[in-house]
Parts: structure tokens; sequence; C-alpha cells
């Protein structure tokens, strides 16, 4: 989920729940057992055989969640590179087939699923393939690169009765479903806002990746990476470094927001797309060799509450999604979650009656008191003080997330992100794209399924 993704997330994790633990006054360990998913023993004959069609950064991690997975076998890789065929086999441990041509894969009797974890620009194509072919899949983030696509990846999924879930792996989180716990409870009261944020402060956070020095022409195959995209002289900057560019990526809004998105869609409760979005930013940094900009940030409009989010990659704060209620607030900050009410118990006015005379502000006050008599012993209210909660440090979500995936092609139940989820925030994701790049006001209309702008 964010850049280098295990060692960065197993730290944050770690450093930031001792802190919690330390600090809190009270701090619970959530328990895996709360997903449907958990890893269980799977007999021979349910075991899934997988291929990987991209073995990037993204593509190897999910490679590895996959293998995690209870009752899993890989069987073939797929990738424009040599390098990350060689790096697919040594992940797999053992000799598996690899190909340049995904089609390979998919004419393949012996794969039951594909992980998809291409450029955003190949997610539709492939997995409209892989559905037709009798494939289910698992499609990295964001879903679409457009929003024609989206909506023909959800037609292929329900034409073909196949799984495919979306990788936002909060999805399947623990410290999310937790806190959706405590928003459907009320605890929160009415939350009207909410906000989140994704920040990053290095090369790495920018996409600015190393190339390899075996990176050519002979090495990778340039035009099948184009696809449909503008005809260019081979760049291996361009094909390392995608997301820089919008031909291939959606920038920071696929990226990250989308992360946060999912997961603030999964606790509301929501599963469409915002009514308008409103974006700022600009390219201020990392100016070289990119087309999209290094900061963003975006006011959403839902229907009952409004959303602020921002990728920075000029600084690194904490990950954080905090939820405003008239009763509480609650706080996702490195995967430790902490809620803590709102004091809603009346109170006599003290500021407005300042100007009063004092006849009438003790008359006020006595007869405020009358109304609101102090409780006898034992009948007073309950003071609730804050409460923490948190996973385990070794605990890690993209492995549950993974494994609710291969649980739902076994069983055939639909995928706890499917192609409508995911296509309702990688919409959002476009809506902010949209306002930024044409500076004005992203509407969406549902009726004609595009943004209006």
């Amino acid at each position: 989920m964010t850049h280098n993704q295990m060692n960065r997330r197993e730290f944050m994790r770690t450093s930031a729940g001792a802190a919690a633990l330390g600090s809190a006054s009270q701090a619970t360990l959530l328990s895996p057992g709360l997903l449907a998913a958990t890893p269980r023993a799977v007999p021979p004959s349910d075991r899934v055989r997988f291929a990987s069609i991209g073995t990037g950064v993204e593509g190897c991690t999910i490679l590895r969640a996959a293998l995690a997975c209870p009752g899993t076998e890989i069987v073939a890789a797929c990738d424009l590179y040599d390098g990350r065929l060689t790096a697919a086999k040594e992940y797999a441990k053992k000799e598996i087939v690899t190909t340049k041509d995904y089609r390979a894969i998919l004419d393949r009797q012996d794969v039951d699923a594909v992980l998809v974890a291409t450029p955003d620009h190949w997610h539709a194509k492939i997995t409209q393939d892989a559905c037709d072919a009798g494939k289910d899949v698992y499609c990295e983030k964001p879903m679409s690169h457009t929003v024609e696509q989206g909506f023909a990846m959800v037609d292929a999924m329900q034409k073909h009765n196949r799984i495919v879930q979306v990788g936002s792996q909060c999805r399947s989180s623990i410290v999310y479903a937790k806190a959706k716990e405590i928003f459907e409870s009320g605890a929160l009261g009415q939350v009207t806002a909410i906000e989140a944020c994704i920040d990053r402060n290095d090369a790495s956070g920018a996409w600015v990746y190393p190339i390899p020095p075996d990176a050519s022409e002979t090495t990778i195959d340039w035009e099948r990476f184009l696809g449909d995209t503008p005809k260019r002289p081979f760049d291996p900057i361009r094909f390392f470094r995608w997301r820089c560019f919008r031909d291939y990526g959606e920038g920071l809004p696929g990226d990250l927001y989308v992360h946060m998105l999912t997961g603030i869609h999964y606790v509301t409760g929501t599963n469409a797309p915002p009514l308008r979005a409103a974006s700022v930013g600009g390219l201020f940094r990392w100016t070289e060799n990119r087309d999209v900009p290094d900061m963003i940030w975006t006011l959403f409009e839902y229907p009952s509450f409004r959303l602020s989010l921002r990728c920075n990659l000029n600084n690194e704060s904490p990950g954080m999604a905090c939820w405003y209620g008239t009763k509480g607030t609650l706080e996702i900050k490195n995967d430790v979650l902490t809620f803590a009410p709102q004091n809603t118990e009346p109170q006599p006015e003290g500021y407005s009656i300042l100007g009063w005379p004092e006849k009438l502000r003790k008359e006020y006050l006595e007869q405020w008191r009358k109304e609101h008599p102090v409780p006898l012993p034992g009948k007073s209210p309950l003071t609730q003080s804050a409460e923490t909660f948190q996973a385990a440090p070794s605990y890690d979500y993209q492995v549950d997330h993974m494994n609710n995936f291969m649980e739902s092609v076994r069983s055939r139940r639909p995928a706890v992100e499917d192609a409508v989820y995911g296509n309702n925030t990688s919409i959002a994701c476009h809506m902010a794209n949209a306002s930024y790049f044409k500076k004005t006001m992203a509407v969406w209309d549902g009726a004609a399924r595009n943004i209006r702008t």
C-alpha cells in the first residue's frame, strides 16, 4: 500500500504501536479472527493455481502475499522486462512458465486466477480478456484508467460471472473493520466531515525509481508496453516510472487517494462516486520527467458528508484518516485507531450571558439547574474515555486481502471489493484529476456515466 511497502509498513506499525501502548490508558489488540477469510487449512482439491501478470514493485509484493495464503500455487508469470521475469521465478522459488504475452497465460488450462499488477492503462484490457477466458482476477488499484474502462470491467465481471477483486488492501484490514463497527454503532453521532492524507518525502515516494542497468529495447517489449497510448521512442524512464505520466497512470489520486477512498467508503457504507470534487495542487519539487502534480488536495462532496483528501510528496507525515462526528472523533493513524468521545452533556450557558444584568444571570442559572437536576448517586451517566485499538505488529492486511480473494475463488462468493466497488473509488480518483487538470469543479453525472466539468 505504501512505498517501501514491507519494510516501512512494519517499522511504522511497530513504532507507532509501541507508542500507543505506552501512552494510552487502554489499548486493545485486534484479532485477525474478526475477518471471515482468516487463513485456514485447505485440502489439495481446493488449491488455487494462479499466474501473475506484471511482476514489478507491486506485482512481486502481491505475488508474495498470494504465496502466503494457504492452498495457493503459482504456475506462470508475465512481464515485459526480462529482469522481472527472473524476479518472479526467484519469489516463486521454483521453475515456472514465463512470458511477455499475457494472452499465453490466459490460454493455460492450469490457471484458475490471475493477479494483474500492470500499469493502469492495461488493467481494463487484461481484466476483460481474463474474464472472457474464464479466469478470476485480482486487479491492482486503481481499477481503471478511464471512466469508460471501469464500466467495461464491471460488465465483463457480470457477463462472465467471474470473481474480480480490486487491490486496495485496507478493505480487508481489521483496523478499518473496527472503525466500521464503531461508525455503525452510532457512537460518533452525525458525521459530516472526514479528512485523510498520505504524504511522502523522498525520491522513491515520488516514483523516481532507479533504472536497471540492463534496461534496453532488447530486454523490454516497449511496443507492447505502449499499447493504445501515443507512440514514442523507447524511454526507460517512462517504462519504470510510469506513474509520473498521464498516458499510463492516474498520478497521486490513482496511487494513493484510492487507498483512503476505499477505506472511507468501507467505514461509511458508501458504494457510489462522490457528487462533486474540487482539486488544487501543483508541481513544485519533482519537476523533471513527469506531467502529474507532486501535491494535490481535493474536497469531495458526498450526500451526507464532505471529505478532504491530500497527498503531498514534499513532506512526510503520518498516514491518517479522521471521522468527525457530533458525539466523537475516530482517527486511524499508522494503523492505530483511536476513538475519542465528545462531551455532549448539557451545560449552562456562560459566555453569551456575560452582558446580562446580574439578576437575570442568576435567574437563568437557577432555572437551568431546576431543569437539569444533579443525578442521584449511581444514576450519573458514565464518562467514556478515549479507546485505542491496533493490530499486532506482525499483522499484514495485504495477506488478508489476498486471502479474501482466494476464498472467493474457491467459494464463488462475491469479492469483498468487487469491480462495482472498485469502479466507484476509481471514478472519485478520475474526478479529482479532472478537476485539477481542467481547473474547475468536477461533477459526477450518474445517468450519463460521465464526469462533467
